[in-house]
């Protein structure tokens, strides 16, 4: 094994941005050696940036690249094929997350990277947000108390940075699995998961005012966790003007932790020394998690260190979310592990 690390990016749109920046920032120990899209330009780009090499199939980086690892950064429908053929392949995978649209599409994701006994890690990068693992080690250390409920707000102004294709995958639901639950909103699940321990139920609402998009744009959803502890979760992009709304709440018996919306949100803390609120952490945000994510991943590949979360740990938030398109349905509680 190559170190540092020999890594191809597979897939090279939006996302991509923030996991080489990442690559660039926080992890030493991966040099990228390909850069893979059907786009040839996007390709290209990535390539010229890098030193990689450009190719624009799969199958042709596979015959012609020198890597020992994949970054698939694909539309949900593409999961399982695209990791399949690089698991055959012999190559550790980082795959961004969900692990599928399906449970039977992650089952049979996890089958093979059992076979091909390589390095797979999903990519959560909200288990890595600084923000977030700031709140975790103050809730360990008992800075609020014990924890008596807390809300998630993915609640965000449409924004096309996302959706920048002549036809935007994100907008079909055959392809994303659903809409904003299953996509973003596990960025805010996999906290709440972090925080309060593992969920047991959920029940939820859905609305579709975004009108382009097939799967909800609009989500309201309660979350029982196993401690028998309760969450609000809502999740939604709209096509309108928002005020300013923290994106988490965690509310102990002591204070309260708050951790403010947008993507670069500070954290602050109040209790009674400070009930104007203590800013314990200046805002660092969302794109700093992601090189701590791939640094993780190559330490687990060049190392054999234990990942942050192993892969399986990934199909929590996906169950969640089956689990609130079923409640949506049944307009009851849904369990999230059966």
């Amino acid at each position: 094994m190559s170190d540092p690390l020999k890594l191809a990016l597979v897939g090279c749109g939006a996302i991509c941005r923030f996991h080489l920046d990442g690559i660039k920032e926080s992890a030493p120990r991966i040099q990228v050696t390909a850069a893979i899209d059907t786009d040839s330009e996007k390709a290209q780009n990535i390539a010229t940036e890098t030193g990689a090499q450009a190719f624009t199939s799969l199958e042709e980086g596979l015959a012609q690249g020198d890597f020992d690892a994949v970054d698939l950064m694909l539309p949900h429908d593409l999961h399982e094929e695209i990791a399949l053929q690089c698991f055959q392949a012999g190559k550790h995978v980082l795959l961004e997350k969900p692990m599928a649209p399906t449970l039977d599409g992650c089952a049979r994701i996890l089958a093979a990277a059992k076979e091909a006994g390589t390095v797979f890690m999903v990519a959560e990068n909200a288990q890595y947000w600084p923000e977030i693992v700031k709140a975790r080690d103050l809730i360990h250390a008992g800075a609020i108390g014990d924890i008596l409920t807390a809300r998630a707000g993915f609640v965000m102004e449409f924004d096309d940075y996302w959706f920048k294709e002549k036809k935007p995958w994100r907008y079909e639901k055959q392809r994303t699995g659903g809409g904003v639950v299953i996509d973003g909103g596990s960025h805010w699940i996999r906290p709440l998961r972090m925080w309060l321990g593992e969920i047991d139920e959920v029940v939820a609402a859905l609305d579709y005012p975004l009108a382009q998009m097939e799967g909800e744009s609009l989500a309201r959803a309660l979350i029982r966790f196993q401690s028998g502890k309760v969450a609000a979760f809502d999740a939604m992009m709209l096509e309108t003007v928002l005020g300013p709304d923290p994106w988490w709440r965690i509310i102990g018996t002591k204070g309260e932790i708050l951790i403010d919306g947008g993507f670069t949100g500070g954290i602050r803390v109040f209790d009674a020394d400070h009930r104007e609120g203590m800013q314990v952490q200046a805002a660092q945000g969302y794109a700093k998690s992601f090189g701590p994510e791939l640094h993780d991943f190559s330490l687990a590949v060049l190392d054999g260190k234990e990942l942050e979360a192993g892969p399986e740990y990934a199909l929590g938030e996906l169950r969640t979310a089956l689990a609130m398109y079923r409640s949506a349905e049944s307009n009851r509680w849904e369990k999230v592990w059966t």
